[in-house]
């Protein structure tokens, strides 16, 4: 049986806006945006990796709302689950495997050149921001 490991990505809301990173490595990956994130560690929820990795990777605190439906395979043995997620402090700076970010609007989300498996969860996470003039508060 093979394991399959997951890798969380964030659609990070703020001000009615999407966060999208520009990779800087690896070198194929390179000059292409994302949603941030990355690999669960052994023992995480998705939720807590997400935190944590956008902590390390941006250098914000940031609360994950809901799993956008779906996931994405991307090389053998990974694949992708985003979670929306509100920032709740620091502004978000390229600290990790990014070289630049940007907010962008719902009607701006294809300004950028998405990696091909961010594509579905980017325009999933644009519809939801499109129809929320602001993300309602996520009962704990």
């Amino acid at each position: 049986m093979t394991t399959v490991r997951v890798v969380v990505g964030g659609a990070v809301f703020h001000q009615g806006r999407l966060l999208a990173a520009r990779r800087s490595a690896p070198p194929e990956l390179a000059g292409r945006w994302e949603l941030p994130g990355g690999k669960m560690e052994p023992g995480e929820t998705p939720r807590e990796a997400l935190v944590r990795e956008l902590r390390e990777e941006l250098g914000i605190e940031a609360e994950p709302l809901e799993r956008l439906e779906g996931e994405w395979a991307l090389k053998p043995g990974y694949v992708l689950q985003v979670w929306t997620a509100r920032l709740l402090a620091g502004e978000p700076r390229p600290l990790e495997d990014h070289d630049e970010l940007r907010w962008l609007t719902p009607d701006r989300v294809g300004d950028v050149d998405w990696l091909e498996q961010d594509r579905p969860a980017v325009a999933l996470a644009a519809r939801l921001l499109a129809e929320a003039d602001v993300i309602p508060p996520y009962p704990r």
